[in-house]
This record gives structure tokens, sequence and C-alpha cells, in this order.
């Protein structure tokens, strides 16, 4: 009898854990068009541009992406696919191009900025800031 109770828990424990893992996906391929790609940052990397766009993250990224990009903001754990963590090798290695194209447009739970931040050299002050957020 012992033995049934124990495998008819593990069972339980093991379906909640299964549930649990399913609510938030692992974020799938997200294909940035070859000109947006390839699409250079017009903003060199300096203080001021830093600056704005750490203005811009606070404001509009943080909230889901965290302070420091490691995914883990306020709102991360409300989301159906858990934000990047900004911070990785994996991450860092796209293009400007690609993220810029990201932000502007947006995808599932990630709204799109192009409305909300409508001068691209904002977004690309973000891009430039986004960068400084490696291990």
């Amino acid at each position: 009898m012992t033995k049934k109770l124990i495998l008819a828990a593990s069972v339980v424990a093991l379906g909640f854990v299964s549930v649990a893992f399913t609510n938030v996906q692992q974020a799938k391929p997200w294909p940035v068009p070859d000109k947006a790609a390839k699409t250079a940052n017009p903003v060199k990397s300096s203080p001021a541009a830093i600056a704005e766009g750490k203005t811009l993250w606070t404001t509009h990224c943080s909230s889901c992406h965290g302070k420091s990009g490691l995914g883990d903001g306020s709102k991360a754990a409300q989301l159906k696919t858990q934000p990047d963590d900004f911070t990785k090798a994996a991450f860092q290695s796209q293009s400007d191009g690609s993220l810029f194209y990201k932000v502007s447009e947006g995808r599932d739970d990630m709204p799109s900025f192009k409305k909300k931040i409508p001068e691209s050299e904002d977004i690309w002050n973000l891009v430039v800031y986004m960068r400084t957020l490696k291990k």
C-alpha cells in the first residue's frame, strides 16, 4: 500500500512540474530579414548614447527584461515566453540591425516599439545600451 501511495504522489508531483514548465515557453527562433540584419547602427557608442539608451531601457524594457537584462523583470513571470538573458553571448552575437528590427517590430509577448519610440535614433541608442549588458 505504501509503495502505491508513493507512486501516486510521484505521478501527481510530476504532473505539477510538467504544467509549470509548459506555462513558460522557450523562445522560438526569431528570423530577421537580411536587409534589416545587415543594417549598420548609425549611432556610435558614447557616454551620451549609452545614457540615452539606459533611460529608454528603464522606461520601456526593464519591467520585462530586468534592470541588468537578465530576463528577470517584475512582469517576466506573467509572460508566455521567458525574456532572453541579454548578457549571454547568444544575444550579444546578434547584429545591431537585428536588435533594432526586433525592438521596432516586436513579436508575441514582445510589443512593437516603433510607435512608443518613434525616433529611430532613440532605438539605435537603446541598442547601444544593450551592448553594455555583457557578462
